[in-house]
């Protein structure tokens, strides 16, 4: 969506022809909260169509296709879904990224996958699973919406987080994972500079 010389433009993916109006209209209002809500900073109310298009967007994982997995990502997913889960969260697309140190991974409600940084592919089980469970929360929790806007780690999110055995210990793992990542880089590309001049 974008507003240029007065003229609001709204592109949609085709699939969304396929989509009712008022679950579309419902996106687009969404939008144009998001878009304006800084400029005039008013408290927004939920519309119809702003709670349809949510409706919809929690539960289109159940329309998506399951086309995409990877070996290593399935058994992390079964053994969290297991542990966690009791088996009741029905297997996502499971896919790797980018080498991302920023988005260590993520959930797509809109096509129900789950992407993990490749910086993870040599990790240790408990790290691999602690991810998975993160965004697993995301797909059973979805999200909350209000007054414009959206809420992903709400107090329930970060409480059910909580639960993953050694929380803390893993998050210091990621992070050291994180700064492994920085520091070869800096330092072959100090000693290519070096051995240069």
């Amino acid at each position: 969506i974008k507003l240029y010389h007065n003229i609001l433009q709204v592109n949609m993916n085709h699939q969304w022809q396929e989509i009712d109006q008022e679950i579309q209209k419902g996106l687009i209002q969404t939008l144009l909260v998001k878009m304006f809500k800084k400029r005039f900073r008013y408290k927004t109310k939920t519309t119809f169509n702003i709670e349809l298009y949510h409706n919809f967007t929690k539960k289109i994982h159940l329309m998506t296709p399951k086309t995409k997995t990877h070996p290593v990502l399935e058994e992390s997913f079964h053994r969290v879904n297991q542990n966690h889960f009791h088996k009741l969260i029905e297997q996502p697309n499971l896919v790797w990224g980018t080498a991302s140190k920023t988005k260590l991974a993520c959930y797509n409600f809109h096509n129900d996958t789950i992407t993990v940084s490749t910086i993870f592919q040599n990790t240790q089980a408990e790290i691999l699973d602690y991810l998975i469970y993160h965004e697993l929360l995301h797909k059973k929790q979805k999200f909350k919406y209000k007054r414009g806007r959206t809420y992903f780690h709400t107090k329930k999110f970060r409480q059910a987080e909580s639960l993953f055995p050694n929380q803390k210990s893993i998050e210091r793992k990621i992070n050291s994972i994180i700064r492994k990542c920085r520091t070869p880089r800096k330092q072959s590309l100090f000693k290519t500079i070096f051995r240069n001049l």
